[in-house]
């Protein structure tokens, strides 16, 4: 129980870094939201690593990479022509990989156990 609420914890702060972020981007405050990439990206890997044990790393992998992907688009929107932005689907592709991961080994895991 105490493992479960200190990740709930995280991921709370996490969404709140992330939504910071996300809002500096649409108000085009450019240093503010590339300070804020730093404790996102922190407390996503704090969370991988908090789950690294279980299944839901993948998810947390997948969020994980999605939150780096977010983060370069949004650089090369603030800083760049925007030329690399699609740079970005890399990233996007590994969080797909990591949820069909996730799936695959819940779905299909249990009845190989049973």
């Amino acid at each position: 129980m105490e493992f479960t609420q200190n990740i709930k914890k995280h991921e709370n702060l996490h969404v709140v870094f992330w939504l910071i972020k996300d809002s500096c981007w649409m108000l085009q405050l450019r240093w503010l939201g590339v300070v804020m990439i730093i404790p996102t990206l922190i407390i996503a890997a704090v969370i991988v690593y908090a789950t690294r044990k279980t299944t839901d790393v993948y998810i947390n992998f997948a969020v994980l990479f999605w939150i780096c992907a977010n983060s370069f688009w949004m650089y090369t929107e603030f800083f760049t022509t925007g030329k690399y932005k699609l740079l970005a689907a890399i990233p996007f592709v590994f969080g797909f990989m990591c949820v069909g991961i996730y799936y695959y080994k819940t779905l299909f895991g249990k009845q190989a156990g049973s």
